[in-house]
Parts: C-alpha cells; sequence; structure tokens
C-alpha cells in the first residue's frame, strides 16, 4: 500500500507512536490536541472514549487541513465508573483496591478524520483481571513512579504488568491504540501501512 495523504497523531503519547511504529506507520507529524478530557455526568465509557478520539482529531485537522489526521483515546472503567490518573497516593490506592482480584473494563477509541469529509470512529472494550493486590504491592508499586501518569494507575506494557492475572480483548488498546481498529481506518483510507 502507499500513502495517499501524509498521517498527523493527534497524540503525544509515545506509546501511541510505538504502537503505530510496530504496523510500520510513521506519521508525518505530531500534535497534541488541547481539549477537555472531563467526562460528562452519566457518560458511558464507550461514549467518553469515542467522544475523546473524535475531538482529539477535529481540534487538530484545522492545523493539518492536507492529510489525515488519527485522534485516540483509552479509559480503564469499572462498575461504569471512569478512572483516570491518580491525583495521590490515596487516589491510586483507592483504585487499587477495588480493582484487586476483579475484572475491569478498558475502553479504547480511535478516529481517523480529514478535512472536508465525515470522521470514522471505531472503538474496542477489552476485559482485564489484577490478581490480589496487597498493601505492601501497591507502596513498591507507587514508588516507581509508573502509576502516576497512566490511566487506572497502571501500565500493561510496563511495570504494572505483574498485576495482570487474564486479559480478555486486545492488548494494543489497553496499551493506549487498537492496533486492528486503527489498521482497519486507516486501509479504508488508502493510508500505507507495513511501510
Amino acid at each position: 500500500m502507499a500513502d495517499v495523504l501524509p498521517l498527523c497523531l493527534a497524540s503525544q503519547s509515545p506509546r501511541r507512536l510505538e504502537l503505530l511504529a510496530s504496523i510500520g506507520v510513521t506519521p508525518a507529524l505530531v500534535c497534541a490536541a488541547d481539549i477537555d478530557e472531563r467526562p460528562q455526568c452519566g457518560e458511558a465509557p464507550a461514549n467518553y472514549v469515542a467522544r475523546m478520539a473524535l475531538g482529539k482529531a477535529q481540534a487538530v485537522v484545522g492545523q493539518y487541513p492536507h492529510g489525515w489526521v488519527l485522534g485516540a483515546d483509552t479509559a480503564i472503567a469499572l462498575d461504569g465508573q471512569i478512572f483516570g490518573k491518580p491525583a495521590s497516593k490515596a487516589a491510586f490506592d483507592a483504585m487499587f483496591e477495588q480493582f484487586s482480584q476483579r475484572w475491569h473494563s478498558v475502553f479504547s477509541a480511535v478516529t481517523l478524520a480529514r478535512a472536508g469529509q465525515s470522521p470514522r470512529t471505531l472503538w474496542v472494550e477489552s476485559r482485564v483481571r489484577f490478581a490480589r493486590v496487597d498493601a505492601a504491592q501497591r507502596d513498591a508499586y507507587w514508588a516507581t513512579g509508573e502509576p502516576v501518569d497512566k490511566a487506572g494507575g497502571y501500565a500493561i506494557q510496563g511495570k504494572g504488568a505483574v498485576f495482570i492475572e487474564r486479559l480478555e480483548g486486545s492488548y494494543s488498546a489497553v496499551v493506549g491504540l487498537p492496533l486492528f481498529e486503527t489498521a482497519q481506518l486507516l486501509n479504508d483510507a488508502g493510508v500505507g501501512y507495513w511501510q
């Protein structure tokens, strides 16, 4: 496949760049989208990530009118509650107490947009089961610094992998970009991968 138009990634996430690189996609530009990322009252997690992915892509399309813009978002949810990045050690502890020995969902969405065309958004839900996590493990993991900037307070591709007992769904989506869905959107738009 050959690129028809260059691609801009509407995210400065190094994880998303690495995931795109793993399928041979190198964006011509990386541009952070400045949008309000707070969930709306009562918003379902799937609707939230789809809205965020679309919002990020649309925020950047105006700055990049001559190519495709890829927006993405990922959220952790349990019992309908969306868990963002822990604001403190206490918030992290509260999250992990709820995750311990339970399944939670990871919702990930991706949008491909271009000026003058209707954007397309796809989303996926994956399920993650944590093993039992005790206070000493929480303290040790927090001390690594990894949980601070991660939704749900953990990185499945990092040190947090030791807590993951089972995964049902898309590993790449849990990391931050659903590659199967991303490839579908790119393919339909004639944007090459495996380059």
